[in-house]
């Protein structure tokens, strides 16, 4: 009788634990050695993430941690352990961002609400200002090698007594004895500026404090600098306000702006920042409320179907063209052929569309000049809304065709030959078995490939960004919106690329718009797949 198993042999000739069962105490040694380290990571990241703030994602590093224990030490569900890492990286990377995004589009989250609340008072409590009854001090600026700025102060207090002191941001300030009148060149590390290198410095020390705690001083102009400083914003917790020490006032928190606003003021007479706050549908009342918004967001939300319809049937009418000529048998080399109409789709997408653009400039592009030789117009590509539509299509057609023409030079080769020959007996012409043979057969091959085109095309922003820019811009918005924007993109400039700042709850409310419509347009294109199916069974 044999084993597989190979035994080892004790000193004594006799049988010892078999080898294998000593790896495996060594394996599942590992294992929990591992599952400590993770545990371990995660709870320093939990305290990061909580101390910052950011529940969110606390919460997903919880859930993930759990997981990966439960799976290690729940005999039933052992056999998923090989999906566990997967699993947790789509619950990290996919799932959180979706509900972020929910969640997001259902606040004021933006430029001027960045913080949640707590962050928001912590910042406002940092502001200082210079009380009557701060002292005036001359002051010369020091540096040392790391960059760090010194603040050397030479003054009297109240009493008359001349004082001396040293300031570093963050450090308590130093009293300096010296009877010199003149600051030294080195001190403890750091070296006198010149004038120019001062004055050069101080555009950003205007706002810099030096020093800690209730001891701090900060440059008032290109003489004098003043001390102490006093805390000029409160937060008292009973009245949720900030109380301002210079004025007196009040500034109450409105929990539905997220800002803090002056007591019998106006709006406008509010704190920076303000906070996060949940605003309802606000959000989504504004898609069709705002005309200002709404006339902009149904211009781009109907070019982007026209956009991604268009570019759907040019490049598959182009590509099946093409497909249909390189299979005709007297098409020399047709692998040739191929090959090289396949050369825009193998190039980086960027690079093709950044050699358009310059192809397509309106003063020095080789196409402009060409037509402009040929016709005697010059046209305006990016500059006038129809030319600049009608680049993208052109471009976008250039990318896509060589791609749908090899999927349909392999479709059209497992369409059987017997149903033309048959066809071709019952009288059919050429028109007629391509209408009612190849294009249904072939709609059943590449149909849900068609539907991923369309969905490509409904969110192509690279095509949209470096080509046209989304130019010419729409006149009389409020939001930035051109005639070539489509809803990824303008929803993109929403949220960084305005000029009144960023709005991310605006563009997290669209974003979900655009997820519906695009999941909508997806499930009722795929109901005609199955109509093509069944077609192409009847053939």
């Amino acid at each position: 009788m044999s084993t597989n198993t190979r035994l080892a042999r004790s000193p004594d000739g006799g049988r010892a634990t078999p080898s294998l069962e000593n790896a495996g105490i060594w394996a599942v040694l590992l294992k929990y050695l591992g599952l400590a380290a993770l545990n371990a990571m995660a709870l320093i990241i939990i305290y990061a993430f909580l101390d910052d703030d950011n529940l969110g994602l606390a919460i997903v590093i919880i859930v993930i941690t759990v997981f990966a224990n439960v799976v290690t030490f729940v005999p039933r569900l052992y056999p998923i352990r090989w999906m566990a890492p997967g699993l947790m990286l789509v619950i990290l990377f996919v799932v959180y961002p979706v509900l972020y995004t929910i969640v997001t589009a259902f606040s004021n989250y933006g430029d001027s609400h960045i913080l949640t609340k707590s962050q928001a008072i912590e910042l406002i409590e940092r502001r200082q200002f210079v009380p009557d009854t701060a002292q005036s001090y001359s002051w010369d600026l020091y540096q040392n090698e790391a960059g760090d700025y010194g603040l050397w102060l030479d003054g009297d207090d109240s009493d008359g007594n001349r004082v001396v002191a040293f300031a570093i941001m963050g450090e308590p300030i130093q009293e300096v004895e010296t009877d010199n009148e003149e600051p030294p060149e080195l001190y403890e590390g750091f070296r006198l500026l010149t004038v120019g290198e001062q004055a050069q410095a101080m555009v950003q020390l205007q706002n810099a404090i030096f020093g800690t705690g209730e001891d701090t001083a900060a440059i008032a102009n290109r003489r004098q600098a003043a001390r102490p400083l006093v805390q000029q914003y409160v937060f008292d917790e009973e009245r949720n306000a900030f109380l301002d020490q210079e004025t007196g006032s009040y500034y109450l928190a409105n929990d539905k702006t997220g800002f803090f606003v002056l007591e019998g003021g106006t709006s406008s007479d509010r704190l920076i920042p303000g906070y996060r706050v949940g605003v309802g549908l606000s959000n989504f009342q504004r898609l069709y409320e705002d005309r200002t918004l709404l006339t902009p967001l149904i211009d781009v939300f109907l070019w982007t179907i026209v956009f991604a319809i268009l570019s759907v049937i040019t490049t598959f009418g182009f590509g099946l063209f093409m497909a249909l000529v390189l299979d005709h048998p007297f098409i020399p080399f047709p692998k040739i052929w191929r090959s090289i109409i396949f050369i825009p789709y193998a190039i980086p997408g960027v690079i093709s569309i950044l050699v358009w653009r310059a192809l397509l400039n309106q003063n020095l592009g080789l196409i402009t000049n060409t037509l402009f030789e040929l016709t005697g117009y010059r046209i305006p590509w990016f500059t006038d809304p129809w030319h600049a539509k009608s680049a993208i299509i052109l471009v976008n057609l250039w990318l896509g065709y060589p791609y749908m023409m090899l999927v349909c030079s392999g479709a059209l080769k497992a369409i059987p030959s017997e149903l033309y020959e048959a066809a071709s007996v019952d009288g059919a012409e050429a028109w007629q078995s391509f209408w009612r043979i190849t294009l249904p057969m072939l709609l059943v091959s590449v149909g849900p490939l068609l539907i991923a085109s369309f969905t490509y095309n409904f969110n192509n922003y690279l095509l949209i960004e470096v080509l046209a820019e989304g130019n010419p811009p729409i006149p009389g918005t409020s939001t930035p919106a051109g005639y070539t924007d489509i809803l990824i993109s303008y929803t993109y400039n929403l949220a960084f690329g305005s000029n009144q700042g960023a709005d991310y709850g605006y563009a997290a409310a669209i974003t979900i718009v655009i997820f519906t419509i695009v999941a909508l347009i997806t499930l009722f294109n795929y109901r005609y797949v199955a109509r093509w199916e069944r077609v192409g069974e009847s053939v």
